[in-house]
């Protein structure tokens, strides 16, 4: 093995140099340092795991308790290229990880898991503790400036303060370009750029929606359960369906569906510049039939009372009057009045509560940024760039993205369990 202190070329001689220390990258630098290597990790903010940190609202959802195939089935994009890295590296052995690190684990409704504590600050903890259990350096308030690959085939990298180092192998782990605030400014994509490599234009998942309609703001802080959410373009072509929770906010919608959802529409707009429209089906438990029987009984129990006395036994109150101004029928409408054709719009307007999409929030405001280096530059195995011998990458700086639960840090937590072990087996010569 190189020693650190060996100087080469006028920079210092390390191993392994991770650059970047977050989810990915910290599990990329222990499963190194694991196999005898010696690992310098890099961070350009002041701490390690700023994202972790804010991830499930600062309770941290480690990882998914549900099946490989339904991990798979939640990464959105480019799954496949996922499912080595998942079997060397699965939700189980996350859990066993962490446990066996003193962070007891505990799963919440959807298999979602979270640490015990719900502080995100004690999962950062392990994993920072075992980096120094193991020998890893760490050096924060760096920023990575340049990358070049040597005739030797070791690696020059410089910072923006002026420091040097050469490595015999680099694992980059910079994430994408979503919460700039946490040091994800899409640092790595010029570099990948500069060695050839394919990168795909970064845009915002998991991110909400912009929506056209002036009423919607009215519906602000509002959130619905339970109600199934389908989105398509003006063909009537669905690009996601699935129920579950959303919210109104002051510029269009949000929530666990709406983020969900978004990957999706983030990705049509890329190749379209077309508006999108968003179907609620506000009652999804009740068929037409159902939902006419329904309110037939209501008339019947009521029938002097007004349609908004009706509707309030439907909808939250904070919907009723702008759900009345969509039906076009007076609020003052006695119910015995009501006709049929009004009945069943009623029904129709509760099935498919409508409105359009016209863009994503800003890049900065995705939870994880979809696009990056393209997998196909990658080997799914090991995690090496195919053109670039000893270049590793991991987590969200792959094209690689999953919805809400747990798969993304599942994801990154995989990514850089092969990373990191795979570049000691390079350095060794076994692969």
């Amino acid at each position: 093995m190189i020693n650190y202190n060996k100087s080469h070329g006028g920079g210092e001689l390390v191993d392994i140099i991770v650059i970047g220390g977050g989810a990915s990258g910290m599990m990329a630098a222990i499963q190194a340092a694991k196999q005898g290597c010696e690992v310098l990790l890099l961070e350009k903010m002041a701490v390690c795991g700023r994202k972790i940190r804010i991830t499930g609202k600062g309770r941290c959802n480690v990882t998914t308790m549900k099946t490989h195939e339904e991990i798979l089935a939640a990464i959105r994009s480019n799954a496949k290229f996922m499912y080595s890295s998942l079997s060397a590296f699965d939700n189980n052995d996350v859990w066993s990880f962490f446990e066996s690190l003193g962070c007891p684990l505990k799963v919440e409704r959807g298999e979602r898991v979270f640490p015990q504590s719900d502080r995100a600050q004690d999962v950062i903890d392990t994993l920072l503790k075992e980096m120094k259990r193991l020998g890893v350096r760490v050096q924060c308030d760096t920023q990575i400036k340049s990358i070049q690959h040597q005739d030797d085939g070791s690696f020059a990298l410089k910072s923006n303060n002026g420091d040097s180092w050469h490595a015999r192998a680099v694992i980059v782990c910079t994430g994408g370009a979503s919460y700039p605030g946490t040091g994800s400014t899409g640092d790595a994509y010029p570099w990948m750029a500069a060695l050839g490599l394919k990168v795909v234009a970064p845009y915002p998942a998991l991110v909400p929606l912009v929506a056209d309609e002036k009423w919607v703001p009215e519906l602000q802080g509002l959130s619905l359960r339970n109600v199934r959410l389908t989105i398509s373009d003006q063909g009537k072509k669905c690009l996601y369906d699935e129920q579950g929770e959303m919210l109104f906010t002051h510029f269009g919608i949000s929530g666990p569906l709406v983020l969900s959802a978004s990957g999706h529409c983030s990705a049509y707009w890329q190749k379209k510049h077309d508006r999108l429209v968003a179907h609620i089906d506000l009652k999804p438990a009740l068929s037409e039939h159902q939902l006419d029987a329904r309110l037939l009984r209501e008339i019947q129990n009521m029938p002097n009372k007004h349609l908004s006395s009706m509707l309030k036994n439907l909808l939250p109150q904070k919907m009723v009057p702008i759900f009345i101004e969509r039906s076009g029928i007076k609020e003052s409408r006695v119910l015995h009045q009501l006709t049929k054709e009004e009945r069943h719009h009623i029904i129709e307007l509760l099935k498919d509560f409508s409105f359009t999409l016209t863009k994503t929030r800003d890049l900065t405001e995705g939870i994880v940024t979809a696009g990056g280096l393209s997998v196909k530059e990658v080997n799914p195995k090991t995690l090496a760039v195919k053109k670039v011998p000893g270049l590793f990458v991991a987590g969200e700086l792959l094209d690689i993205d999953a919805y809400t639960g747990g798969f993304n840090l599942q994801i990154a937590f995989s990514t850089g369990y092969c990373a990191g072990r795979s570049a000691c087996r390079y350095i060794r010569g076994e692969v």
